[in-house]
């Protein structure tokens, strides 16, 4: 599989320490210590665990609150190209689907349903 465009995983990197630098010192507490990578696309695996190929963002492994027992370590994974792409290829639009989509995958890792994250806004 090829490799995220480095530019835009660049400016997803900055996204994303923008936005850790903005929560609560609590959370940022909690969320730094979450590796976040930036892939692609969805592997084949991913998407033969039924995840659509234009996937922006998942969250793997256990929630904060679960601890440790899970096969994979907990992990944000975000799709940068099909970032890209639903941006339409508008920057601005790039970097706010970012930190949308990492806080929504952050979210699970804390614990929070689909419902609970529309609650918020970050569905």
């Amino acid at each position: 599989m090829a490799a995220a465009d480095p530019g835009l995983v660049k400016a997803a990197r900055e996204v994303v320490a923008a936005t850790l630098r903005e929560l609560p010192a609590p959370l940022r507490e909690t969320a730094t210590p979450l590796p976040v990578l930036y892939e692609p696309w969805p592997n084949d695996a991913i998407v033969a665990d039924g995840y659509d190929r234009d996937l922006l963002g998942l969250f793997v492994g256990e929630t904060h609150a679960a601890g440790g027992g899970h096969d994979l370590p907990a992990q944000i994974i975000l799709f940068i190209e099909n970032l890209w792409d639903f941006a339409e290829g508008d920057e601005a639009v790039f970097r706010d689907e970012v930190r949308t989509t990492y806080l929504h995958e952050l979210g699970h890792y804390l614990g929070l349903d689909e419902e609970e994250l529309d609650e918020r806004g970050l569905l």
